[in-house]
C-alpha cells in the first residue's frame, strides 16, 4: 500500500514539474525565413533571412505563443536620420511604433495570456522612407496563421499610401513629413479587412499618371513593375500575388490634364494591369481629396475611359466615384475617420461587384 501511495505522489510531482517547465518555457529566436511567417506585398527575398521591403502596407503575419514577444527588424535609416513607423497588431489590437536606428530589438508584447496570439506587422510609411528588413521574432513558439483567400491590390498616390491621416502622436505641421503616415489605417487596408481579403498598396506619395508633384521625376507606369516603387532596377514578380480586384486611384497629382494624353495613358495602364492579372476586376476610382474642378474632370475622363474599354470587349473594368471630397487630415488629405468612410463606400461597391 505504501509503495502505491509513493508512486502516486511521485507521478504528481513529475506532472507538476512538467507543467511548470511548460509554463516557463524559454523564448526562442525564430528567423525570418521560417515557414510560419507569411508575407504580403512587394518583398525582396534575395536574402531569405532578411527579407527587404519598401512599400507602404507590406505586412507579415504569424501566431506566437506565450505572454511576450520581441521584434528584430532593420531600418535603412535613409539619409542617416529617417525612421519608419510600423503598425503592430496583436489579437486585433493595433499600436504604432517607430524604429530608432539601423538595428532594432523591440518589445512588442508582454504580460499577455499564455496561449496563442495573432500578430500582424505592417509598414506604415511609404517607399520614400527607405526599406525595412525583417530579421525575426523572439518568443516561445510560432505557427502559421490563417490567410484570407481573397486578394485586392490598390494602385495610387499618397492617399492610397495612408499619408497625412494619423495625427495621434505628432500634430499636422509638426515633426517630419512622414510622421502622420499610417498605411494600416488607409482605406485600402480597411476595405480588405472588411472583406476578409489580403491587401497590397502599390502607392507612392506625390506620384501621378502623366504628371507627378513635388519635383518627382518618376510616373506610376514607370515603376509599376518594380519591387521598390522609386524606379529601382529590381523587377517585381507578379506571380507572387494575383488579386481578385485591382483599384486605381490616380489623378490627384496630375491635376487637370489634356484629355487625350491622360485618357490614353490611363487605358495603357489598364492594359498593363490586365496583362499581369488576367482574371482580376479593375475598378477606376475618383480622387477622394480632389476639389470640385478636378473631381468633375476625373468623373468625365473615367466615364469615357471605362466606356471605351468596355466597348472593345473588356467588361471586367468599371468605375466608382466617392460621395464627396475628404480633406480633414494633414495637407488636406483624408484623416483616419475619413479613410474609414472612404473604405465603407468602396467596401459596399466591391461586395456588390464580386458578390462577397
Amino acid at each position: 500500500m505504501k509503495r502505491n501511495v509513493s508512486l502516486f505522489y511521485f507521478a504528481i510531482l513529475i506532472s507538476a514539474l512538467f507543467v511548470t517547465s511548460r509554463a516557463f518555457a524559454k523564448p526562442r529566436f525564430f528567423k525570418a525565413g521560417n515557414s510560419h511567417f507569411k508575407y504580403v506585398g512587394r518583398v525582396d527575398f534575395r536574402d531569405p533571412q532578411k527579407p527587404r521591403f519598401w512599400s507602404p502596407g507590406v505586412y507579415i503575419t504569424t501566431k506566437f505563443k506565450g505572454p511576450s514577444c520581441r521584434l528584430l527588424i532593420n531600418d535603412e535609416e535613409l539619409f542617416g536620420k529617417t525612421h519608419n513607423y510600423i503598425e503592430i497588431v496583436i489579437d486585433g489590437k493595433p499600436s504604432r511604433i517607430q524604429t530608432t536606428g539601423e538595428t532594432n530589438n523591440l518589445q512588442i508584447a508582454k504580460g499577455l495570456g499564455k496561449g496563442w496570439h495573432t500578430l500582424l506587422i505592417c509598414k506604415d510609411t511609404e517607399s520614400g522612407m527607405g526599406y525595412l528588413e525583417f530579421v525575426g521574432l523572439v518568443c516561445e513558439k510560432i505557427t502559421s496563421p490563417v490567410q484570407p483567400k481573397r486578394m485586392i491590390e490598390y494602385i495610387g498616390d499618397s492617399i492610397t499610401a495612408g499619408a497625412g491621416l494619423d495625427a495621434s502622436q505628432v500634430a499636422c505641421g509638426k515633426g517630419q513629413w512622414y510622421d502622420q503616415h499610417n498605411a494600416y489605417l488607409s482605406y485600402g487596408a480597411r476595405t480588405s479587412r472588411a472583406l476578409n481579403a489580403q491587401w497590397q498598396l502599390t502607392a507612392v506619395a506625390g506620384i501621378g499618371l502623366v504628371h507627378s508633384c513635388c519635383n518627382m521625376d518618376i510616373l506610376l507606369p514607370q515603376v509599376y513593375d518594380k519591387l521598390y516603387l522609386r524606379n529601382d532596377s529590381l523587377a517585381y514578380d507578379f506571380k507572387q500575388y494575383q488579386p481578385d480586384v485591382v483599384t486605381i486611384c490616380l489623378g490627384q497629382n496630375d491635376g487637370v490634364q489634356d484629355s487625350v494624353k491622360f485618357c490614353s495613358e490611363y487605358v495603357r495602364l489598364i492594359d498593363t494591369v490586365s496583362s499581369k492579372y488576367p482574371q482580376a476586376d479593375i475598378v477606376c476610382l475618383s480622387s477622394p481629396m480632389a476639389n470640385a474642378e478636378l473631381t468633375a474632370v476625373l468623373h468625365r475622363y473615367l466615364t469615357g475611359i471605362v466606356q471605351f474599354v468596355n466597348n472593345r470587349g473588356d467588361n471586367k473594368v468599371s468605375k466608382f466615384f466617392f460621395s464627396r471630397s475628404f480633406n480633414s487630415g494633414c495637407d488636406a488629405h483624408p484623416d483616419a475617420n475619413e479613410h474609414a468612410i472612404i473604405a465603407g463606400e468602396l467596401t459596399a461597391y466591391l461586395k456588390k461587384l464580386k458578390g462577397w
